[in-house]
């Protein structure tokens, strides 16, 4: 079958545009949630729900002019635009400003146009032609103008499909991974904080009798022999560097991990260090890493060898498993963010005295080895998945743009 490829206007692909108005909607503290354009992002083919607001059920009735439906594609045109994601069925959320929905004819797979709007080609283009410098904007004259390459529909729903499977795993792995990361979180708060670690007797240490003492340090009762330490006393944190000093000279390199990476891994943006990088700030899948300024989160990194940027500490340690000392600093970077926000900064900015200052529990070294040995392989398990997304994801957008092209087929 000879190949064909046309650029069609988007226009001339839509039912409908779900753009509602432009203000800021009222929100509450709870109620349907509202996504806002952060949720929108390229390592997800749907909608995350971090950070949510919510609106009332009287803001949902009267606010919008529509509302979206399952398989509309989402568009970021402001703030990060280009960024797409597809809704979900059922649709349990409204979209702040911002963002329009497309809803193509039926006879256009959603995954194949998703795939189309993610590709390359078309992130440049609407790279090309937004406007503003502090805050980015596509504007909708500019929107339906857009031509995007269309093929005929059977290679049309057989890309769309590919995608779709490739995509799905990848959500597949992200939701086990919640999962992972909860069940973990939850042995941990019932051993570490509600201190019903297993007894001599396997049995729950406090909701049996066992002995509690007051810890004048914490304002609070711990169990008996446990001591009371610093973020300091469990864990080395070594600084990010100046990246700029280590500019690479050759085609050896390294790419650079900053606050983006960590929420996104490396893309073609990523900047370059030389090879010869300082090796206490080379970071390998596996390793903790915390944005100590601006974000303010603790994370396993599992993107690939990098330098690390300044901003960011490697957390180590000689003494302590790994799974206790990112659960610590996972449990303690909430008060990190309440103390950035009772200084009425921007900025949060955390420093090796907040470290120093910092309070935790510090059980007996069998307790932490008992835990460790149940956490351990659940982070473990959780890196191996998201390695393997990192590559469906490469593999997905290296075929993409072939496929396109005609350079290789699919066959049902």
């Amino acid at each position: 079958m000879k190949f064909k490829r046309e650029y069609l206007k988007l226009t001339q692909l839509v039912d409908f545009i779900v753009d509602n108005r432009g203000k800021t909607v009222p929100t509450v503290n709870l109620g349907i949630p509202l996504i806002a354009t952060n949720c929108i992002k390229h390592s997800s083919i749907y909608p995350s729900f971090d950070n949510l607001r919510y609106i009332s059920q009287r803001t949902f009735d009267t606010w919008f002019r529509s509302h979206l439906e399952p398989n509309d594609i989402l568009l970021v045109n402001k703030g990060t635009p280009g960024r797409v994601c597809i809704v979900p069925n059922p649709v349990n959320f409204v979209a702040a400003q911002d963002m329009v929905g497309l809803r193509f004819r039926s006879e256009f797979h959603p995954f194949y146009m998703l795939a189309v709007l993610r590709s390359n080609e078309i992130q440049q283009v609407i790279r090309n032609n937004h406007v503003g410098l502090v805050i980015p904007h596509y504007r909708k004259q500019e929107l339906l103008k857009l031509k995007l390459p269309i093929l005929d529909k059977e290679k049309r729903d057989l890309i769309g499909n590919l995608y779709y499977i490739l995509s799905e795993k990848i959500e597949l792995n992200n939701k086990i991974n919640a999962e992972l990361e909860t069940m973990a979180k939850l042995i941990y708060d019932y051993w570490f904080v509600q201190f019903d670690f297993p007894d001599e007797n396997g049995k729950p240490y406090k909701s049996n009798g066992g002995k509690m003492v007051w810890s004048e340090e914490l304002k609070r009762e711990i169990p008996e022999g446990w001591k009371v330490g610093s973020l300091l006393d469990i864990a080395f944190y070594t600084n990010g560097l100046p990246c700029q000093k280590y500019r690479p000279v050759s085609k050896k390199s390294l790419p650079v991990i900053k606050i983006r990476e960590m929420h996104e891994g490396f893309s073609k943006d990523t900047e370059l260090v030389r090879e010869d990088f300082p090796e206490k700030a080379i970071v390998k899948d596996g390793d903790v890493l915390f944005s100590w300024s601006a974000s303010l989160e603790v994370q396993v990194w599992t993107g690939g060898k990098g330098g690390l940027n300044q901003h960011i500490f490697k957390v180590t340690s000689q003494d302590f498993p790994r799974s206790f000392y990112y659960f610590q600093l996972l449990d303690y970077v909430g008060h990190f963010r309440m103390m950035a926000e009772n200084r009425k900064t921007t900025m949060g900015h955390i420093t090796q005295d907040h470290l120093r200052q910092s309070r935790i529990i510090l059980p007996s070294k069998q307790i932490i080895e008992s835990l460790d040995s149940i956490i351990d392989p659940m982070i473990n398990n959780m890196v191996t998945n998201l390695k393997q997304n990192q590559k469906l994801t490469e593999l997905r957008d290296w075929i993409l743009p072939m496929l396109m092209n005609g350079q290789v087929k699919v066959v049902s």
